[in-house]
């Protein structure tokens, strides 16, 4: 056996139609498209959510809505998860590397810090926005609010 006697397994290779070689072929005529309409000609296809000449599902339906392209998206933390955070690991200042690290944030994302829950301890907090009710709840602790 070498590579100039291979073969496919018997059987396991057909023959294509062979379409439009005459009536004595048996697929003369036309070729197994039926008579007339699109589909027998040549060149067809119909364009997406094409239903028939009916009124398609995507002009029907009234367009409604509005998406702001200057729209920025934060990832919302919590005063009691910087709580945590701060006395898990013994923190003073907490800002875009330590929740980074923590896993709480990519570091691409914008951070706003929420006010809920409660902080025990004077807090230095680095973010890119606070709620006034986070900012009030840091400065009450004599803490400081810096915004990136």
């Amino acid at each position: 056996m070498d590579l100039s006697n291979l073969k496919p397994a018997k059987g396991s290779v057909k023959k294509g139609k062979r379409l439009g070689r005459g009536q004595g072929s048996g697929r003369g005529g036309t070729s197994t498209r039926g008579h007339k309409g699109a589909k027998s000609r040549s060149g067809n296809s119909k364009k997406i959510g094409f239903e028939g000449g009916q009124m398609p599902l995507q002009r029907r339906v009234p367009k409604y809505g509005f998406k702001n392209i200057n729209r920025r998206e934060y990832k919302g933390i919590n005063l009691s998860v910087l709580q945590d955070l701060a006395e898990k690991n013994n923190l003073d200042k907490i800002d875009m590397q330590v929740l980074v690290s923590a896993g709480m944030v990519s570091k691409n994302a914008l951070v706003k810090i929420l006010g809920k829950g409660t902080l025990e301890r004077k807090l230095e907090v680095h973010a890119h926005a606070f709620s006034k009710s986070a900012i009030e709840a840091i400065e009450a602790k004599k803490g400081t609010a810096v915004i990136l």
